[in-house]
């Protein structure tokens, strides 16, 4: 029988990317569904260079500019200047990383080009699977991977909480979008933006489901983890991407009023000068079962990240959120960390940095309720999964 091959992001060393893609390959896997993760190994250089393409295109644009070819950019520098510190460091995490990749993932043969792919999806594969993590993002879209479009025809192609990462799309991918969102048979998207995209763009009514690391309970997640903390006493734990100096001084705060200590990931996807001399212990040999213990064993959760914010819910944490892009513009994402809050009725958690850290301390979840809702959430999730990879039509009518 043939199996479902994969289309993930489960090589980058980020942690919610790490963990989405491993909660899908373990939702299949719980549903008795044989499968692997596709190795981009072979075509990852001409993907990439597609990419590079993309933004030297966009290079004019202030945000491209300011965002993405700047962190590049000062993240290569950096690494080259203080090859004894930051880069040395970054190496003891992407180890971890490495070292959770080969013992979690069951990878597919190499293959060289979009030919092999083709025909490999032919002969090996019943399903294609994409999801879930923001690989739609417009950048994906150029590089052609994401969008299933080397996929025949004939083999049934499956997006489970793919996110487009934003609320809008350059205009000039319009056809480009469209046409791939008609070729893939079943499509479920992660954000109420994405549900919107797709309808703009095919005219489909497709479902909302939850990001595959919520497909999982709290218990669930110890499958990956250490019984007992890996962080002793009492600690606030911070995991922020972005650079906004708020959202440090909020946590300092927070410590200077419970008086725990900040344990904080620092310079996570790039070299963050808001990162320095914040914390009390910077942690560097964490990989995704660590970040999962440090969430878990935590008494206070700052993060700017959607997964960072997925696993304080599940283990009923007091955590705030803040926003990593403070406003709308290409690259903000801030739509995936609002569709799962008013998905769940979460309310109080989203900061800005500036807020009185006492009054904060006050504000309470009613975690029962919440996880009631998580719990349907789920099983619609699952129900849609499972009559997508039976061939059942799950999206709703076409408008």
């Amino acid at each position: 029988m043939k199996k479902v091959g994969i289309v993930s992001c489960y090589f980058h060393p980020n942690y919610g990317s790490m963990l989405q893609a491993y909660a899908t390959q373990k939702i299949l896997d719980d549903l008795g569904v044989e499968n692997e993760t596709i190795c981009i190994d072979g075509i990852k250089s001409a993907l990439n260079k597609t990419k590079t393409r993309y933004y030297l295109r966009q290079f004019t644009n202030p945000d491209i500019l300011a965002g993405t070819i700047w962190r590049i950019g000062k993240r290569t520098l950096y690494k080259k200047w203080k090859k004894d510190t930051f880069g040395r460091q970054a190496g003891i995490r992407n180890a971890c990383f490495e070292a959770f990749s080969k013992e979690k993932f069951r990878v597919s043969s190499v293959y060289q080009s979009r030919e092999e792919l083709t025909a490999a999806a032919k002969e090996e594969y019943s399903a294609v699977l994409v999801g879930s993590d923001q690989l739609w993002l417009a950048s994906n879209i150029e590089a052609d991977y994401y969008t299933l479009t080397w996929v025949p025809d004939q083999v049934n192609k499956i997006a489970y909480a793919t996110s487009f990462g934003v609320s809008s799309l350059p205009s000039y991918l319009k056809d480009k979008t469209t046409a791939f969102l008609k070729r893939i048979d079943h499509i479920a998207v992660r954000e109420e933006k994405g549900c919107e995209l797709v309808q703009q763009y095919t005219g489909r009514q497709v479902p909302l489901v939850c990001d595959p690391t919520l497909l999982f309970t709290a218990e669930d997640w110890m499958c990956i983890q250490k019984e007992e903390p890996i962080v002793s006493g009492s600690y606030i734990f911070c995991y922020f991407l972005g650079n906004n100096t708020e959202d440090r001084a909020f946590a300092k705060r927070l410590r200077d009023k419970t008086g725990y200590k900040i344990v904080a990931l620092l310079h996570l996807d790039e070299y963050i000068k808001a990162d320095c001399d914040y914390a009390d212990e910077t942690p560097y040999d964490v990989g995704p079962g660590e970040f999962v213990n440090l969430i878990r064993n935590a008494a206070y959760i700052c993060t700017d990240s959607f997964h960072g914010s997925v696993f304080s819910i599940l283990y009923q944490k007091q955590f705030f959120t803040s926003m990593r892009v403070r406003k709308e513009g290409v690259l903000c994402t801030n739509n995936r960390i609002d569709s799962l809050f008013d998905t769940l009725g979460i309310t109080g958690r989203k900061i800005d940095g500036s807020e009185d850290v006492e009054e904060c301390m006050t504000r309470t979840l009613d975690y029962p309720v919440i996880h009631e809702k998580i719990a349907a959430f789920r099983e619609e999730s699952m129900q849609y999964l499972k009559d997508a990879l039976a061939q059942k039509e799950t999206d709703l009518a076409e408008v």
